[in-house]
């Protein structure tokens, strides 16, 4: 005897429809058994051939294959043209959604949903989670001559075919172009449109995710090639309202904007663009006026997304002025660097740069989504790559001794361009630092906690400054160097062995990472670097904070630090007095 399996029903959902469903009628119903594998589920419009294309797909997978209008009329014990005239659509609709999930639950397959389902949000987010979804798109003379003799098609009663479908395609497309792969299939027969379908699938690479879950706020760091190219599809589910504010600089901008602009307008996501200088100069008050200025006068809304395209400068920048704008907007992060992919993009620190130091003023302000597109990476030199890498490499140093191994393994890799390579070592810096900003937010820690990240940052901040904010040191190369300086105080004052300071000097050194302060090619004062430490955000109580170690992945922070140990190192690291 077969067991009763009862309707599931959102909480939105009315207690009881206006058309009975049997929903045990529906199959397969044995449950999804893990490790599976996904379903896929194809999506188009009527024409498209989803049902023909999605039998052939199953049959060449070994995978049974549903068609959710065959089950829909199988539950109601009637056909679509009757639960349209019975019911109207809004209760179609509904029963639809019920049928759609009872499928997705099942074992891995084939599903073709009805035209008209994915269009709703709650169908296409439990595709989203459950299900590859793969858009058959068609141009109109094809799906016109197909559809030309259905005459069992509701939505083809009251008006001509082309008609009919030239108004769907308007209102479907952008939405249909959120499924996670696109096929075009024209007038080739349904065996070649099943061949570059199952090629599609076998060659879709879908991003690596990181969480970041926290109290205030959840989004995710989507990582990989091309993101870029659809990131319409992958924002267009979490933007409060299809219309954002594209914030970049005069250097990205013809490298990555418009294959952005087209990703947006693909997904019908209206964007306008404010481009600013490239370079640290940008992380100013004159700039920040004159975003913020920028963004009032084309009358965002509390909705309006500020999307940031480009390298640290750019987010920073970008994130401030959406967390100030109308006391805060909805913020994207899509870093183009390496150094900003794996650290400002992840965290939601935003700020300017002062007279009196760097990201003086600024805010916590957590992104809703972040697209690292390993793509941007073949754009830099080298030079850039290992400015992100050093910040890679900080992370194992402070708090991931695996992570610093895998470095010592693969870092060669990762700057000799290596796609997956830099892919899997961004996940793994993005996961390490969304595990310590999950801890520990907004830096409320009296000890420990994100104060973490900023190993090497003391000393780095003090050449930074030193050398004007320039662009002749970048951020990440201050780090490289920080972070021995670190390890260097460390030593000095008895916390870490001399093997562990050692064996990192090596580690920069054969990758050619600055690790010396003469690598700088300057000649700086201890004592005026000392000066700039003093006016450095982290004091507290008018004493530095260092973040010191006691081996490779076992960081603290420390407020006992004499300042003559301090002027020892950077006199040992080449400094005058």
């Amino acid at each position: 005897m077969s067991r009763q399996i009862p309707p599931i029903r959102p909480q939105s959902e009315p207690a009881s429809l206006a058309i009975p469903l049997d929903l045990n009628a529906v199959g397969p119903a044995s449950p999804r058994q893990p490790g599976s594998g996904r379903t896929i589920v194809l999506v188009g419009l009527m024409g498209a051939g989803k049902t023909t294309i999605g039998r052939l797909l199953a049959a060449r997978l070994g995978v049974p294959f549903v068609d959710s209008d065959e089950e829909i009329e199988r539950a109601a014990g009637c056909t679509i043209a009757d639960l349209f005239q019975r019911y109207g659509e809004a209760e179609f609709r509904r029963g639809e959604r019920l049928v759609i999930r009872r499928l997705l639950s099942g074992p891995r397959g084939g599903r073709a949903p009805g035209g008209g389902a994915f269009m709703d949000g709650r169908p296409r987010a439990s595709v989203r989670e459950h299900a590859v979804s793969i858009w058959l798109r068609c141009p109109l003379d094809v799906l016109v001559q197909r559809v030309a003799d259905r005459t069992h098609r509701p939505l083809l009663n009251n008006a001509t075919p082309h008609a009919v479908l030239a108004d769907l395609m308007r209102l479907r497309h952008p939405v249909y172009a959120e499924a996670d792969i696109i096929v075009d299939c024209g007038d080739d027969n349904v065996e070649h449109s099943a061949d570059h379908v199952l090629h599609a699938l076998q060659h879709n690479q879908q991003p690596l995710r990181v969480p970041v879950r926290l109290d205030r706020a959840s989004y995710e760091v989507l990582i990989g090639p091309d993101v870029i190219r659809r990131a319409g599809a992958l924002l267009a589910p979490v933007l409060p309202q299809k219309r954002v504010m594209v914030i970049t600089d005069a250097t990205v901008s013809p490298l990555h904007l418009p294959r952005l602009l087209e990703a947006l307008e693909e997904t019908g996501i209206r964007a306008e663009t404010i481009t600013i200088p490239p370079g640290e100069g940008s992380k100013s008050i004159s700039q920040y006026e004159r975003v913020t200025n920028a963004l009032l006068e084309a009358h965002v809304e509390r909705g309006t997304t500020v999307v940031a395209l480009g390298g640290g400068v750019v987010g920073d920048l970008s994130g401030f002025c959406a967390a100030t704008t109308l006391r805060g907007l909805p913020f994207v992060q899509i870093p183009t660097t390496l150094l900003s992919q794996v650290d400002s993009s992840v965290g939601g620190k935003t700020g300017i740069n002062t007279p009196f130091g760097k990201n003086l003023l600024g805010a916590f302000h957590q992104p809703i989504a972040v697209l690292a597109d390993t793509s941007t990476l073949a754009t830099l030199p080298v030079r850039e790559l290992r400015a992100g890498y050093a910040e890679i490499v900080k992370s194992g140093l402070l708090g991931d001794a695996g992570l610093f191994d895998w470095c010592e393994r693969h870092g060669a890799a990762v700057l000799a361009g290596d796609p997956a390579m830099q892919a899997e070592a961004i996940r793994l810096a993005c996961a390490f630092k969304a595990r310590v900003v999950v801890a520990d937010e907004r830096e409320e820690r009296k000890t420990d906690g994100r104060a973490l990240l900023n190993l090497g940052h003391t000393f780095g901040h003090a050449l930074e400054a030193e050398m004007g904010y320039d662009g002749s040191l970048l951020h990440g190369e201050a780090v490289s160097i920080g972070v021995r300086l670190a390890f260097m105080l460390s030593v000095r004052l008895g916390y870490c062995p001399a093997e562990d300071l050692d064996r990192v000097t090596a580690h920069l050194e054969r990758l050619s990472m600055p690790a010396r302060i003469g690598d700088t090619g300057r000649t700086f004062s201890a004592a005026q670097l000392v000066r700039n430490m003093q006016r450095d955000k982290k004091m507290r109580d008018g004493r530095l904070s260092f973040v010191l170690v006691r081996g490779i992945g076992r960081a603290f922070t420390c407020r006992d630090v004499p300042d003559e140990a301090v002027l020892e190192v950077l006199r040992a690291d080449g400094c005058t007095a």
